[in-house]
């Protein structure tokens, strides 16, 4: 059934090569706006045949929005990427959920026909903006216990996860993050990886310019006997490394939503039928577990059960947060549908970003596995939310392509 009136689709999802956010990182010297103009440029040249006119928001997400990710980044960015005047656009905050939500929000507007197409996507520049910086908390938080003292580090609300559940073991999540590494180099390697990375034009004081076009984040060949002596930088004596954390990462994403009738009208055909989606929340303190409870509102509106989800994208901010997820479904921690080409921990999570990383990949997917009718993407969010959304396949049924 329709989210609310119209069908909508995922047409297209690109991302930018994702950079290691530090002084010499691969967008270093480069702007946040200029690396998700590239993006939203080659997404729309991509897929001509919607109709740039045709496009009623550009919605664009930054977890920090100031400097280069500030200035309403959906407005700014239609107007250098070239779209005019006429397009709106807005930008939007709900941390690692960013793009995620700018894609729900601009379907739910298609779904009951404000609009007919949108741009929806995310921009993280760590590198100038780390998680953090210049915040501000009301001391009510603390003072008045709305939350727990360790609630506003990421690191410590996941050595809460390994506290809470003695099954969450250091070993598992070793394990977990050395897979990612290992299905995210295969992945690469058989091209599922780079069709749908945009080449970000890049300025180096010393070098001059440059291009990107592969992720820098990567560490193939990482082992779960490399880790064993890594420190616990969150925790002395905890569970959780460097190398079980998604590191701390430059880029952008631009997913482009289109009303499934206009879809045809246009002899556009989509990658992804969004289903259902919902977002919960959770104590702050173990923000983690935050994909459990979305995910469970997103099925029961679907009318879905977990069984019936072929592949799963979820992001990996922390290994054990993922592994919160598995159990909670009594989902293996080697199962196949689970981030298959691998995932934040290998790639790099640039926080409002990921959500729509998440989206190509699983469109990736779907084309490459016609016997699956449905997928999903989810991911925890900081304060302690979860946001997940079910999609259905185009090409179930279908010879693979």
């Amino acid at each position: 059934m329709p989210l609310l009136g119209r069908d909508v689709v995922l047409v297209d999802a690109l991302r930018s090569p994702f950079g290691r956010a530090r002084p010499d990182g691969l967008y270093a010297h480069t702007r946040a706006d200029d690396i998700i103009v590239a993006v939203v440029r080659d997404l729309l040249r991509r897929n001509g045949e919607v109709p740039a006119a045709e496009i009623g928001e550009i919605a664009i997400a930054a977890t920090t929005q100031e400097g280069d990710q500030g200035l309403t980044l959906g407005r700014t960015v239609g107007l250098l990427a070239g779209l005019g005047t006429d397009i709106p656009g807005f930008a939007i905050d709900r941390m690692c959920a960013g793009a995620l939500t700018a894609s729900t929000l601009t379907a739910s507007m298609i779904a009951v026909g404000a609009i007919d197409a949108a741009v929806a996507g995310g921009v993280e520049h760590m590198g100038n903006h780390p998680l953090g910086a210049n915040f501000q908390p009301n001391p009510r938080f603390l003072a008045e216990r709305i939350v727990a003292p360790d609630a506003l580090n990421m690191g410590a609300t996941a050595e809460n996860l390994h506290d809470q559940y003695p099954a969450l073991t250091r070993e598992r999540a070793d394990s977990f993050a050395a897979e990612s590494q290992r299905k995210y180099a295969e992945a690469l390697a058989a091209g599922l990886i780079s069709p749908d990375l945009v080449p970000i034009g890049i300025a180096d004081p010393e070098r001059g310019w440059g291009l990107a076009t592969a992720d820098e984040p990567p560490r193939p060949g990482t082992t779960v006997e490399g880790m064993a002596d890594l420190p616990t930088p969150f925790r002395p004596g905890g569970r959780v490394t460097a190398a079980t954390s998604s590191p701390l990462t430059d880029g952008a994403t631009a997913a482009l939503l289109v009303a499934e009738e206009k879809a045809a009208e246009w002899g556009v055909a989509p990658r992804a039928r969004l289903v259902s989606y919902a977002y919960a929340g959770v104590p702050a303190e173990v923000m983690g577990l935050g994909p459990i409870p979305a995910t469970e509102k997103a099925l029961a509106k679907a009318g879905l059960s977990m069984d019936d989800i072929g592949l799963i994208e979820i992001n990996e901010a922390f290994a054990v947060q993922v592994l919160s997820f598995l159990d909670a479904f009594g989902i293996a921690d080697d199962d196949p549908r689970v981030n298959p080409y691998g995932g934040a921990i290998a790639i790099g999570h640039p926080l409002a970003a990921s959500g729509v990383r998440l989206m190509s990949q699983l469109a990736r997917q779907f084309e490459n596995n016609p016997h699956v009718r449905y997928g999903m993407t989810t991911m925890c969010v900081g304060l302690g939310q979860g946001g997940t959304v079910i999609w259905e396949n185009p090409h179930y049924g279908k010879d693979a392509q």
